[in-house]
């Protein structure tokens, strides 16, 4: 069944829908079938970054099919992603060639297991990287995005790799990597997003805006722009700060509840 807006709504109403959207959606049952599921999987902060982090890149397409190579990258990965990553032989390295998702192949994955330990070694943890390209009065993440992006292509690679590291600069509504930021800073205290994050703040974080999303936040009224573009990100962000200016992202699970659950597909992205 397709989601319909009771138009027009007060802003009151408005805030009112969105938070007993999120009461309903956010809840530990939405691990299920959601692609965070696979950093629930482990307990170490490492593992549950770099899994996540796998996880997110591929979510597209059918969600059960995601989460299925999802968990095939970790099987191959001998469960232990941060081992596998800082510790790999090159005979490991090379069985990982076989993989793929949509387009998403060995090669790609390849060049993430080699990006990620350079990241390890040189900055610790993927925080310090985000960290380290926020600009001081930004209130976005779209500096610290781009920032990531040179990080991890800063080892030789192959170009078509790059295409799966979104870059708001070239106006990527960044989607899969703004899912990935909630999940790791997010703590909602239900035990969906991890919170693994202390040291930034939910509320410079961006909503992961997607076909889903994307229409009913402009069946809302909280979206005009038509492409769900990085501009569309900014207006939507803009929206949804206006009802909770400290915690804006957690209205993502309203607007893909009502997208995905009340329109009666099971997809995760375009």
């Amino acid at each position: 069944m397709k989601y319909h807006c009771p138009m027009p709504l007060t802003r009151p109403e408005l805030r009112e829908l969105l938070e007993e959207k999120y009461d309903r959606y956010c809840r530990s049952d939405f691990l299920t079938d959601d692609p965070i599921l696979i950093p629930h999987m482990f307990e170490n902060r490492r593992d549950r970054e770099i899994s996540g982090l796998i996880a997110a890149t591929i979510a597209w397409g059918q969600r059960p099919t995601i989460i299925r190579n999802a968990k095939k990258a970790m099987h191959l990965m001998g469960y232990e992603p941060h081992r596998f990553v800082m510790e790999h032989s090159e005979l490991e390295l090379d069985g990982l060639r076989h993989f793929v998702h949509r387009t998403f192949n060995g090669d790609d994955l390849i060049h993430f297991i080699l990006a990620l330990r350079n990241i390890y070694q040189h900055h610790d943890s993927l925080e310090n990287v985000f960290l380290s390209g926020m600009a001081g009065t930004d209130l976005t993440m779209r500096p610290a995005l781009m920032h990531f992006k040179q990080a991890f292509f800063s080892i030789p690679h192959q170009v078509r790799t790059e295409k799966h590291v979104a870059d708001p600069s070239k106006g990527s509504s960044a989607k899969r990597l703004n899912m990935f930021l909630r999940w790791m800073v997010r703590d909602d205290g239900r035990g969906v997003d991890l919170g693994l994050w202390k040291h930034i703040s939910p509320a410079v974080l961006s909503c992961p805006l997607d076909v889903h999303s994307g229409r009913v936040a402009r069946q809302l009224g909280l979206l005009e722009r038509k492409q769900d573009d990085w501009k569309a990100v900014e207006e939507l962000d803009a929206a949804l700060r206006s009802f909770d200016p400290n915690d804006p992202v957690k209205y993502d699970f309203a607007l893909f509840g009502m997208g995905v659950f009340e329109h009666g597909r099971a997809t995760a992205g375009k």
